[in-house]
């Protein structure tokens, strides 16, 4: 059985598509359609129907992180489709910021009114989470995860108190396929080696194959970079599709390190597993 990955969205335009700030993936897996985020605007819309898709026939949204680059796209999701839920991480909400100069925290997060408007069509998925035979929804289970965001500078506003971010928010998709698992985490907030490890502990007995997603590295150092190339390594993933958040810099870093291994994502990508 073969499992199809399409980007719908990425920074990376392509085949007469546009791209934005954002990510979203289509997985056709089994006999069923899964969004996995809904990018920045309602540009999903556009960039399925370009690539022969129709949103009405999608059967589940899964929500990676509340973050806006993500989630914005949803009220449009629930416009245009009528039935399939959004699943999103327990605790998700109205409270992520980011610290930009002088202490202003600009807010980074999903719609501020999707909870309230929306309340039928989201589920708040909580623990090891399985959407249907072979897919799963991981969180993270690593402690500790505040301090990637102080290194981040992102909070989470909570009963109005400032808190360093420990990416709760955020979680795995997780898809059991023939080469083994494949893991998509559309920022890797929490840090790719966690993530394998947290999705290893919880398949003890399963391959992980693939990884594929954004991982956050536009901002980090040489030697940060080359430290995940080395866990990919160590890790022994084989298939590695990243952008978004991972940045041209970053990309080709990892490429020196990773060769055919990883490659780049953008939008009409069709991933084959």
């Amino acid at each position: 059985m073969s499992t199809t990955i399409t980007v719908v969205v990425d920074n990376i335009a392509a085949m007469d598509l546009q791209g934005e700030w954002g990510l979203s993936f289509l997985i056709e897996y089994a006999d069923k359609k899964i969004l996995l985020d809904a990018g920045g605007s309602n540009l999903f819309l556009t960039n399925l129907k370009g690539l022969g898709f129709d949103v009405k026939d999608i059967d589940y949204g899964v929500l990676s992180h509340a973050h806006y680059d993500h989630a914005n796209g949803i009220p449009y999701f629930f416009e245009n489709n009528s039935s399939a839920k959004f699943c999103l991480r327990e605790g998700s909400d109205t409270n992520c910021y980011r610290n930009l100069k002088f202490f202003f925290k600009k807010y980074i997060g999903i719609p501020k009114k999707l909870l309230k408007k929306y309340p039928d069509r989201i589920e708040m998925v909580s623990g090891d989470y399985k959407l249907m035979d072979g897919v799963y929804i991981i969180p993270h289970k690593t402690p500790g995860l505040d301090v990637l965001g102080k290194r981040e500078q992102m909070y989470q506003k909570i009963n109005r108190k400032w808190m360093l971010d420990d990416f709760s928010h955020e979680q795995s998709l997780v898809l059991d396929t023939d080469k083994g698992l494949v893991i998509l985490n559309s920022c890797s907030h929490g840090g790719a080696g966690n993530i394998i490890d947290e999705v290893q502990r919880t398949f003890p007995d399963k391959h992980i194959y693939g990884y594929i997603g954004g991982l956050h590295l536009y901002n980090k150092t040489k030697a940060e970079i080359l430290k995940v190339a080395e866990i990919f390594k160590e890790k022994n993933i084989e298939c590695i599709y990243t952008g978004h958040c991972t940045m041209n810099r970053a990309f080709g870093i990892l490429k020196e390190e990773l060769g055919e291994r990883v490659q780049q994502l953008s939008v009409g990508l069709k991933i084959t597993i």
